[in-house]
């Protein structure tokens, strides 16, 4: 490979880490279960938001990538122009790949191949919510799918930030084109305060405690993230078990629907990281920096989705559903995708 990078190696993963898919099944389980059987409780959790995000979740969110910002030393910022390659990849995909591939595949197998078992009135419906899905990148939990490969951290930070930059002015035009209306309510309260809450605060936060911790010596920062790794994923199991908490009832009410819209959004999801992982090894981009440009290229903004889907369309209509399958499986179909980046990186590194 024509760049490296320099990335500390983790430490062999304890049994919590080893079988962390078995935990997530778990929690899903757990999540529809308790969703379920205390719908008033979720409910009331569900309804602590402001402009439709979440603050539970937030909050959560807060735990997982808090720790990983921790490791992020401003001053080496310079150093990401080395991977250019990598963030022309990955902006390549998130913007003139992602969304209109999800049209393919929505007009694929939503308006033809399951065509016959869905409600008919809610075709259009169900497309539009799987473009709302693609057309905008995810803000957040790249930080954790970067962390899980190795990932370069100061490359993952910048390539959300760009992309941030970019959405503020393509994500209206780009769902759109794509739907074909001439005019898109955006939810710019939604979309602004959720880059506050998921980017600005915890980078913040994040910067004055290092400051700190390093202030004591080197060694207080490496104790503190050692304490702080298993609370970051604890706090993912949690956001899991609190998502399908949310849409308990509709699962269990509508799972054939929910099985139909799952397939385009997982094809999606591994088409677009799949291109991406290719792309950077074709370009020689190191595994460190390729790993997150994959995951980023496939993951999607679920928050600003829904809100735009509900803004749009209405609670109740076909594309808020699809979005929220979006929140369903974005999470377990991502682990495999790192699971598969990890995998491979022999491969990967291995000469043409």
């Amino acid at each position: 490979m024509s760049v490296q990078c320099e990335v500390a190696g983790k430490p062999a993963m304890n049994l919590f880490e080893r079988y962390l898919t078995l935990w997530v099944g778990l929690c899903i389980v757990a999540g529809v279960a308790l969703g379920h059987v205390m719908p008033g409780q979720f409910q009331a959790i569900g309804r602590m938001e402001l402009a439709q995000v979440n603050l539970p979740v937030a909050v959560l969110i807060w735990l997982m990538i808090i720790p990983m910002l921790l490791k992020i030393d401003f001053g080496a910022l310079h150093q990401v122009k080395e991977h250019w390659k990598g963030i022309g990849v990955t902006l390549f995909i998130n913007w003139a790949v992602k969304p209109f591939s999800m049209a393919l595949l929505g007009w694929i197998f939503v308006s033809h191949l399951f065509k016959p078992y869905l409600p008919a009135d809610q075709i259009d419906s169900y497309i539009a919510g799987l473009i709302l899905l693609a057309a905008a990148p995810c803000t957040a939990m790249v930080f954790v799918w970067s962390n899980l490969t190795n990932g370069e951290p100061h490359f993952t930070l910048s390539q959300v930030a760009v992309n941030d930059l970019i959405m503020v002015v393509a994500f209206a035009p780009i769902v759109g084109l794509l739907l074909g209306l001439s005019s898109i309510t955006v939810p710019w309260n939604t979309l602004l305060l959720s880059v506050a809450l998921y980017i600005v605060v915890p980078v913040i936060v994040a910067q004055v405690w290092r400051k700190a911790l390093l202030a004591r010596g080197p060694q207080a920062l490496a104790s503190t993230l050692t304490m702080l790794g298993p609370l970051s994923l604890a706090a993912l199991l949690t956001t899991l078990v609190l998502l399908f908490g949310f849409q308990g009832e509709q699962i269990i009410a509508q799972p054939l629907v929910i099985a139909m819209l799952a397939v385009p959004i997982t094809i999606q999801v591994y088409f677009n990281s799949g291109l991406a992982y290719l792309l950077n090894k074709k370009l020689g981009v190191a595994h460190c920096v390729a790993g997150p440009s994959a995951l980023i290229g496939a993951s999607n903004f679920f928050e600003l989705a829904v809100a735009a889907a509900i803004s749009l369309f209405g609670f109740q209509s076909g594309a808020a559903l699809a979005t929220v399958v979006g929140v369903l499986i974005e999470v377990p179909v991502m682990l495999s995708v790192v699971k598969i980046v990890n995998a491979s990186k022999d491969w990967y590194e291995a000469k043409a």
